[in-house]
């Protein structure tokens, strides 16, 4: 088994620190333009659909988000807008996407502690939704997840207002993840680098399952080891930690994402 990466100092260390609001504002919109490509390089992407928002680290009750109708492919990060929690746009001169601030803002607003939060309409995950079932853990990776992501049992269209962003806000509460039943996967992390993370897994996590389901029924992991692998492999180091060799990746292949 992987060892705690809570433990591992070395590790603690890489995390970055800033020496002000404008060097870490760059950072956040720099990661986030290179997880939009990350996830257009997956096939995450489907038309106008999906949207990562990052909280700004000055005005906290403001998010950069993606354009709408921008394809997650050509995202730099003097692309990005900020949007207030009214839904105003208050920097840059592209539109919002209504759906992004009605179910971002509110994530926000009810989470202090998320820094980001990822949603989109990715092939497995939405596949998986389906089936209104939570994950099981079949896996070592999937065991990030255990006991640790909810299910929203409801759909009722795209989400356009700000109170079905709250009923789903409310039925994350402290969690890292939720299955939008017949809509797809939503993540949030303290950072963009670990949102993203946790949703680039969870859709392989739910591809997964519904391979070794289709092929037979599938041995769960022991509830107690479960439990201890989702520390190992769960945490926020983690999450943050596995990020770094994408970000490494996409960086080298497209570095006009920086701009």
């Amino acid at each position: 088994m992987t060892k705690s990466y809570e433990k591992d100092l070395s590790l603690k260390n890489m995390v970055p620190t800033f020496d002000s609001v404008e060097e870490e504002r760059q950072h956040l919109k720099e990661r986030l333009a290179g997880a939009f490509r990350l996830f257009s390089k997956f096939g995450f992407d489907e038309g106008v659909a999906g949207h990562i928002t990052a909280r700004d680290p000055e005005k906290d009750n403001h998010f950069w988000v993606n354009p709408f109708g921008m394809h997650f492919s050509q995202i730099k990060a003097s692309d990005l807008i900020l949007c207030n929690h009214n839904g105003d746009v208050v920097e840059g001169d592209k539109p919002v996407n209504r759906a992004a601030f009605a179910i971002h803002s509110q994530i926000h607003a009810a989470r202090p502690d998320v820094i980001a939060a990822a949603h989109a309409h990715s092939v497995y995950g939405k596949t998986w939704s389906t089936l209104g079932r939570l994950l099981d853990p079949i896996t070592q990776d999937a065991c990030a997840f255990y006991d640790d992501h909810v299910l929203f049992d409801d759909y009722t269209g795209v989400v356009l207002d700000t109170e079905e962003g709250k009923r789903i806000a409310e039925s994350l509460s402290n969690h890292k993840a939720a299955i939008l039943r017949n809509h797809g996967l939503l993540t949030v992390g303290k950072s963009v680098d670990e949102a993203a993370w946790w949703f680039i897994t969870m859709e392989r996590s739910c591809q997964s399952q519904l391979m070794a389901e289709a092929a037979g029924a599938p041995v769960l992991i022991d509830k107690d080891y479960a439990k201890v692998t989702k520390k190992q492999v769960g945490s926020q180091l983690a999450g943050w930690f596995s990020f770094q060799p994408l970000w490494d990746r996409i960086v080298k292949e497209q570095p006009d994402l920086l701009e």
